[in-house]
């Protein structure tokens, strides 16, 4: 087994939860957005955020605006819908609780056995 595999998993079971946070901030580019997740390591393809983007847009999560560009054609640009809004809040919610329980699960690390030597 490959910790790169699980490492992997990791991010992408969190990966709406970051494009949705990034879209929160306001109207946003996918390739700005791109950029953003690829510094963060959460992701290297952009294969992987068109397909999220439309999945969360067909949930009524995502809306977007196209505007010109001055640079070549229109571009989109995402924003959350109020149903995308309280669905983010959920999320943060439960990232919460997440992270109290891990906190609470490494808090317990065993003790070194005395007879361990």
């Amino acid at each position: 087994m490959k910790v790169e595999n699980t490492q992997v998993q990791m991010r992408k079971g969190i990966l709406e939860f970051c494009i949705l946070e990034i879209i929160a901030r306001g109207e946003v580019y996918a390739s700005d957005m791109l950029e953003e997740l690829t510094q963060a390591r959460m992701i290297v393809v952009e294969g992987t955020l068109y397909p999220l983007l439309t999945r969360l847009k067909n949930a009524a999560l995502l809306d977007y605006t196209w505007k010109e560009s001055t640079s070549g054609p229109p571009r989109k640009y995402y924003t959350l819908t109020p149903a995308g809004q309280e669905f983010l809040h959920q999320l943060r919610l439960t990232w919460e609780e997440v992270e109290e329980s891990i906190r609470i699960i490494r808090s317990h690390s065993p003790t070194p056995s005395s007879d361990a030597a």
